[in-house]
């Protein structure tokens, strides 16, 4: 048995930050797709979290409830363009990332900025939009129906997890 060959390591590697980039790219652009097939359903999603309309009459947080359907429209194309942002991103990450696979560590790390970005708005969308705002602001936790926190941090762990993995240094092919 022949030890691994340190390039085949290195182009592992590579490949593992290829692939887990194009794995987000893909899944954010399959949310980018249902969110404009789908609208309605999931504006009514952003509309009721808006309003607090499933949080408890009592709560003390209901004065910050957003009722105008403009905004309504406004918030969800927020969400919908910065979805499709992180997608573009994240696919030309992957695809500079595979063009220079073979390249040096430095044209390597260049090739990662847009992956870089596109994850790092991704984890900014997930955690501050949903977890802070939709989460904490406007009390998502205290829905029985529209609580979307546990998926919300599974995309941003994701997304984390990705970013992490990309971001770290890259060693020279041979």
């Amino acid at each position: 048995m022949t030890p691994e060959r340190p390039e085949t390591y290195v182009l592992a590697i590579r490949l593992s930050k290829i692939f887990c980039t194009a794995a987000v790219a893909f899944y954010m652009a399959l949310v980018v797709f249902n969110n404009v097939a789908d609208y309605w359903t999931n504006f009514a999603f952003v509309a009721d979290v808006l309003d607090i309309e499933q949080v408890s009459p009592r709560s003390d947080i209901r004065w910050r409830a957003i009722t105008s359907p403009l905004l309504h429209h406004t918030a969800y194309l927020s969400i919908i363009l910065t979805e499709t942002i992180i997608t573009v991103l994240t696919s030309a990450g992957a695809f500079l990332m595979g063009w220079s696979l073979k390249s040096s560590a430095k044209q390597f790390q260049q090739a990662k900025s847009k992956a870089i970005a596109g994850l790092t708005l991704g984890f900014v969308l997930f955690e501050g939009g949903f977890v802070a705002l939709g989460g904490e602001w406007f009390g998502m936790w205290q829905s029985a129906s529209y609580d979307a926190l546990q998926s919300a941090f599974r995309i941003l762990v994701t997304m984390l997890g990705v970013l992490i993995l990309v971001s770290l240094k890259n060693d020279e092919l041979a």
